[in-house]
């Protein structure tokens, strides 16, 4: 029988997010003005790009993992602050090569840095957060977290690459996708929450927990976006409902629409996805077709398990209002509505 992961409140998904809101307040408030303070530059473009981006409204999840991880494993110094402002310098950094990469118009509800400035400019003040991000690990003094988020970065660049190889291919595979948003997305969650275990100096059982409980926690993340996309509002996604389908972007919803179709619809998605033949009425046609073989539902439901795996990864640690709040968090990312 599988985890039951609980949930505060089915109709406002973000109250399971509140404990870890709550937890990391004071650190947040810290870790914000160093991603302030390290946005500067004296060339003008580069901090009203990035805080372009920075003030768009994310919920800075990942470095509130990075911080709970580290309150977990009783960890009492500052490197976590440094640590955590780190991650959402790499996070934002991957954002805005996303949008050149993606050719995206739209992010968090607002036109992308590169519509409005370009993508060169995108890419390197894309860069320029790159280099803070190993700056301030550098000063921060841990070479164990260092190697972490480096060996994170390079693995979400490999993500990118498989991800624009797979770009409008129907014959990607399941195992191709999960390769894909494991390298593009679980990566940096697994790496935050490992930092903060490192940090701790926790043993490498417990540092192995976090890994793979961040790993199944951004799996489980990747997979609800990829369905909100298909069956979520506009109005709380911050983008039209459907741009993975005009980007031609192979997702898990696509994949089982073509592989569990009939001929005629995997005719449909070649003519959509591969040849980038695109005609009025066929996003309401293609999700049809995942309602059809219920792509969506079993999009959610592989969701809902790799969150039952990011559950009993924290089984080894004692209760608390630590683990509480990070148990409360897979709650969220499952039954977010953005």
């Amino acid at each position: 029988m599988g985890v039951v992961i609980p949930l505060k409140d089915r109709s406002d998904p973000s109250a399971n997010l509140k404990p870890l809101l709550d937890l990391t307040d004071a650190d947040m408030r810290q870790v914000n003005r160093i991603i302030v303070d390290r946005a500067r530059s004296d060339v003008e473009t580069v901090p009203e790009l990035a805080r372009h981006l920075i003030d768009s409204g994310g919920k800075r999840l990942r470095p509130m993992l990075a911080i709970a991880s580290a309150k977990l494993c009783n960890y009492h110094g500052t490197d976590h602050l440094q640590t955590g402002a780190a991650i959402e310098f790499l996070h934002t950094a991957t954002l805005l090569h996303d949008d050149v990469v993606d050719e995206s118009d739209t992010r968090r509800g607002r036109k992308t840095a590169r519509l409005i400035w370009g993508n060169q400019a995108s890419v390197l003040v894309g860069d320029f957060l790159l280099g803070q991000a190993f700056l301030m690990l550098v000063e921060s003094g841990s070479l164990q977290v260092l190697k972490i988020l480096s060996q994170a970065a390079s693995t979400i660049a490999e993500g990118e690459v498989m991800q624009l190889i797979a770009a409008n291919n129907t014959a990607t595979t399941e195992d191709d996708y999960l390769s894909i948003i494991n390298a593009k997305t679980a990566t940096l969650f697994s790496a935050a929450t490992e930092s903060g275990a490192t940090l701790g100096e926790r043993p490498s059982e417990e540092r192995a927990a976090l890994r793979s409980f961040g790993k199944n926690l951004g799996l489980a993340f990747q997979l609800v976006d990829d369905a909100l996309d298909y069956s979520g509002d506009s109005s709380d996604l911050g983008k039209a409902v459907g741009d993975d389908f005009r980007e031609g972007k192979i997702t898990l919803p696509v994949i089982l629409a073509f592989r569990r179709g009939e001929q005629t619809e995997r005719d449909f998605w070649n003519r959509t996805i591969v040849e980038r033949q695109i005609n009025d009425g066929d996003l309401e046609t293609a999700m049809q077709f995942m309602g059809k073989h219920h792509a969506l539902e079993a999009t959610f439901e592989r969701a809902r398990a790799y969150g039952a795996v990011a559950h009993d990864a924290l089984a080894i640690f004692d209760d608390g209002p630590e683990k509480s709040a990070m148990l409360d968090v897979i709650a969220f990312c499952i039954e977010r509505r953005h």
